[in-house]
């Protein structure tokens, strides 16, 4: 009994600060310095709808050079962000980006636009569309400010995403070992080692090709692949299972022949 007085106390006590916080009425801020004040207050205060309501009129009202502008952008974005709206904080990020290049949150723009997209790419099995527009956003940041702080954090995120990428890869290639169609798998497990050969998932994927190249008696391709996996990783369990009756063969070297040496000078 004590407990349910309790609860309906608090839930009273909510009900009352709630009505008791001033309604966010657009028409009463008359100046956008007044909007942006209030939507800021809002912001601060994680009233994120309000805060979006707000940030929005004033991306629409302010004029071009208005050095509110590049604000409304970022802070818009974010109350996006923090509603789970991904799709649009990125384009909002990016807009910050394409209209003020030379601000200083541009940089801090195009990483978070990047993250956005790649937050709406949930799983390496779903469409891979926002990681590759990712990707995209990642690289146009590096390329446009290689100086910034923040590159080697975008760096750092891009090989996340390539190893999604990678297991993307992967499990094509594994649906088609599973079902015994090897020259399919072949082909996945390849772009693995191609594309994303640095990826924690390169590893097993050559270690799959190496079971599919002995499924169908591909000899000498089964032996390339173990030389090189046991010259990558060295002493790896995977790798030696895998690898025990292949017999061994030397890395292939570069056979490209040596350029000709210069006559001698007289």
């Amino acid at each position: 009994m004590h407990c349910r007085s309790w609860r309906l106390a608090a839930t009273l006590a909510l009900a009352a600060v709630a009505a008791c916080r001033p309604e966010f009425q657009l028409k009463k801020l008359t100046t956008n310095e007044a909007l942006y004040s209030a939507s800021f207050h809002e912001y601060q205060g994680h009233h994120w709808d309000n805060a979006v309501t707000g940030f929005e009129k004033l991306t629409t009202d302010l004029p071009a050079r208005d050095t509110l502008l590049p604000r409304s952008y970022w802070y818009l974005a974010s109350a996006h962000q923090h509603l789970g709206e991904y799709l649009l904080a990125a384009q909002s990020f990016s807009r910050l980006v394409e209209s003020f290049p030379e601000d200083s949150l541009a940089d801090d723009a195009g990483l978070e636009a990047a993250r956005s997209y790649k937050k709406l790419w949930r799983k390496p099995s779903l469409d891979p569309t926002y990681g590759e527009t990712a990707l995209a956003s990642y690289q146009t940041l590096i390329g446009l400010y290689p100086t910034s702080p923040l590159v080697p954090v975008a760096q750092k995120e891009i090989g996340d995403l390539e190893n999604m990428f990678a297991e993307k890869d992967f499990i094509a290639g594994m649906y088609y070992l599973r079902r015994k169609c090897y020259d399919c798998a072949n082909i996945y497990f390849q772009d693995v080692l191609a594309k994303y050969a640095t990826s924690p998932t390169a590893k097993q994927a050559g270690v799959k090709l190496v079971e599919s190249f002995k499924k169908i008696n591909y000899k000498a391709d089964a032996q390339d692949m173990c030389a090189q996996l046991k010259q990558k990783y060295p002493g790896d369990r995977d790798v030696l299972d895998v690898c025990r009756d292949v017999p061994v063969t030397a890395v292939k070297a570069d056979s490209t022949p040596p350029p000709p040496s210069k006559p001698p000078t007289s």
